[in-house]
């Protein structure tokens, strides 16, 4: 894993990239992301609608992406978030994307997420309200942690799948 020296000369270097850059958003041992102003959620498609997920139709219907100076996550809902910051990574680089601990005490949960080696994009956030009131969060905080892990030998094939270049909220892809 890499320490906030580590990170600051592969920023300093050119060899991860961060934009925009702030130093205020390097910790000790990973990278703070903020959050953009955009917010997915589920559209009401009634109780007995199901998904197929290899349908991009269905997909296509079942989230609204908005842009909001104020994202609220009411109880027990799921939505996407997005991280202002875009982040372009080497092919010899991973991260683990965490919440920030002061949002998971407020109840809020996001599952494991891995940056791979060669990703380039804003990443999306899969944000479950666990607590029992709505939580409102604002574009700009810093909201997740990426943990950033050297593999040992670069990747052969860098990451250069669907979520390649993403930039704000890209829905689910359709599974084959």
């Amino acid at each position: 894993m890499l320490s906030d020296f580590d990170l600051q000369n592969l920023i300093k270097s050119g060899r991860l990239m961060i934009t925009p850059f702030s130093e205020e958003i390097i910790r000790e041992n990973g990278v703070d992301l903020r959050l953009s102003d955009e917010i997915a959620r589920h559209n009401d498609l009634g109780k007995d609608f199901i998904l197929d997920p290899s349908d991009e139709a269905a997909i296509a219907r079942t989230y609204s992406v908005t842009k909001s100076e104020e994202l609220i996550i009411r109880p027990s809902e799921q939505v996407l978030l997005s991280t202002y910051e875009y982040v372009e990574m080497p092919d010899d680089l991973m991260g683990f994307v965490e919440l920030r601990s002061t949002w998971a005490r407020h109840g809020l949960s996001i599952p494991p997420t891995i940056v791979d080696a060669g990703f380039k994009g804003t990443i999306t956030l899969e944000v479950v309200n666990n607590a029992p009131y709505g939580i409102a969060l604002k574009p700009m905080m810093r909201f997740a942690h990426v943990v950033f892990a050297k593999t040992l030998s670069k990747v052969e094939r860098s990451y250069s799948g669907f979520y390649s270049g993403q930039k704000g909220i890209r829905l689910p892809k359709k599974i084959s």
